[in-house]
Formats: structure tokens, sequence, C-alpha cells
């Protein structure tokens, strides 16, 4: 307002814009004096992991591209090569089947599927695709195994290239990021989860258990139950009279 009484419109943006930027400044502020959430992550270190890749032939232009980085991206997090085992399958179809064969052994933390799928004309492209999204989520809950989806679901090859190293970067490549994350979660959860079952049990209890050893076991209660008694010589001896 001005001294006349008049309404400046100008004055009044100005203040409003000060007023929030001071709101925000104060937001700010009261974000950063919380505490942060803590959550369980897992870290990007693929040391001491063993990794299965499971890569299909068919569109082997886009695939070898997604293998070649999915391999890189593995190494780069610390895993060493012999520990990283391929596996090749004649088509996305046969993916599932694979990553759960190598889950199963029990000799990898996390197993990295790579595909390439392409519309057509027909319904196939939607029945295969289904298939194998569900395949391989399955595998994964079933067997207890992480498995990361780096199956490409492409229109057309232009979506493909661009997925497998230029625009749109490398889906193998991520899908590999995903499995060493998701393998150092199992891991830590794996631990936190020994660790609260260990803070449950009292001290008492554990000293205790200590203190007193091992329990005897049933066969030596057995044992002792089928222990006789020894006869007295006065009965024996009035038992052979009697007899005579």
């Amino acid at each position: 307002m001005h001294e006349s009484g008049k309404f400046s419109p100008r004055r009044h943006g100005v203040t409003e814009k000060k007023g929030n930027r001071d709101q925000a400044s104060n937001h700010s502020a009261e974000l950063s004096a919380e505490p942060k959430l803590r959550a369980v992550e897992g870290e990007l270190n693929a040391a001491g992991k063993r990794f299965g890749i499971v890569v299909a032939r068919f569109n082997a232009f886009i695939t070898e591209r997604l293998l070649q980085s999915a391999y890189d991206g593995l190494v780069r997090c610390g895993a060493v090569k012999r520990d990283i085992g391929i596996v090749r399958v004649p088509g996305a179809f046969e993916i599932p089947s694979a990553a759960r064969t190598l889950a199963e052994t029990g000799k990898y933390d996390a197993i990295v599927c790579l595909g390439c799928l392409l519309r057509g004309d027909t319904a196939h492209y939607d029945v295969i695709v289904n298939e194998v999204t569900r395949g391989i989520g399955q595998s994964a809950q079933e067997t207890g195994v992480p498995h990361a989806f780096g199956v490409l679901t492409c229109d057309t090859l232009e979506q493909a290239i661009d997925r497998a190293g230029l625009k749109m970067g490398n889906k193998g490549f991520e899908a590999a990021l995903a499995a060493v994350e998701m393998a150092a979660l199992k891991e830590a959860i794996s631990r936190q989860s020994s660790a609260i079952s260990e803070q449950q049990i009292p001290r008492s209890a554990r000293n205790e258990n200590t203190a007193r050893g091992p329990r005897p076991t049933a066969s030596r209660r057995d044992d002792k139950s089928k222990i006789k008694p020894a006869k007295n010589k006065r009965t024996t001896q009035r038992a052979k009279k009697k007899r005579t």
C-alpha cells in the first residue's frame, strides 16, 4: 500500500516471493535437521560372490551387446572372472528353465537373465513375454536366489539398439548391477536376522547351558535302567536249601 492508500502489485509480488523463499529455506532446514531413515541396502560389491548369466542366442546382434556389458559390469564391481558362469540358450522362452537350473545348484549368489524380444505381426510376442517374465519371477521366488531381468521387450529393432548401448544406455549393465546389489542385500538381511535371533536369547539362559554342559542322552539313561541289582548271598543259599 502507498501512502495515498492505493495498492501496489509490484511490492505485493516482491513480498510474496520473499515469503515463499523464507518458507522454502525453513522447510529445507527442517528436513536437514530430521534424522535420516534407517534402511538395509545392498552394496555394489561383488567380491567373493559367484554369478550366473543366461543369455539367449535369438537376436544375437542385440544379446551379445547385453552380454558384454553385463560381464563388464560384474567385473567392475569386483567379481572374479572365474566366478562368472555363462549359459547360452536358443531363445528367450528357454531362459527361465536354465536360470532355475543354475539357481538350484546352490553355487551362484545371483542370476542375470539376458534376451531380446521384438514385436511381430502375430500374438506370439505377447505370449512369450508373459511366460518369460512369469518364469523368471517364479524361479527367483521359489529358489531364493536373486534373478536380474535383462530381457528387452521392444516394438522395433531401433528401440532394442538404443537399449543395448546407445541412447538409452545398456540394460545388460543395469541388470548386472541389480544382481550385485540384490546378492549383497540378501547377505545383509540374513546377517541381520541371525543377529536379532541371538539377541532374543537371554544371557542367563546362555550361561546356564554352558555351565551345565551337555545333557545325558536317552541312550545313556536306558543303559542305566537296564543294569540289574546284584543278589545277596543269603537269598541264593536259602533258595538252594528249599530246592533240596
